[in-house]
């Protein structure tokens, strides 16, 4: 079992910056093949990728909205998963969720059925 906490959303006006950041308990990073993943719901929509990080830290992924603004990374020794978000738009308004996927794989899934354990969420709202 591997428990996640969200945290470092709020609010912030279009063109700020927030990170968010995912600890892990349960397993720790290091032990298992743990690729992290960050996924958002806006109100009224379908839960979609944003971005992830494979358990090496060396392969990363990216939805096409957020590419080039958003950054996943991880602290292995810490078993945290972070999310830096730049230059926020109003459309990035959800809640986001940080996942784990234990399974072997060339690169991060975006799939979101491909990760087994999620987070609560924590809601970042962009104002124009």
């Amino acid at each position: 079992q591997v428990q996640l906490l969200e945290s470092g959303g709020g609010w912030v006006r279009s063109g700020g910056s927030l990170r968010l950041s995912c600890s892990a308990s349960g397993r720790t990073f290091s032990s298992y093949n743990m690729d992290l993943g960050w996924f958002r719901q806006a109100p009224g929509k379908e839960r979609e990728f944003v971005g992830a990080i494979a358990s090496s830290g060396l392969s990363t992924s990216y939805a096409d909205s957020v590419k080039g603004r958003f950054t996943v990374s991880r602290n292995n020794a810490n078993n945290t998963v972070y999310l830096q978000m730049n230059s926020l738009k109003p459309e990035d308004t959800a809640v986001y969720y940080c996942s784990a996927d234990l399974s072997l794989r060339s690169v991060p899934s975006p799939r979101r059925s491909d990760y087994e354990f999620w987070g609560q969420g924590t809601q970042v709202t962009v104002s124009s």
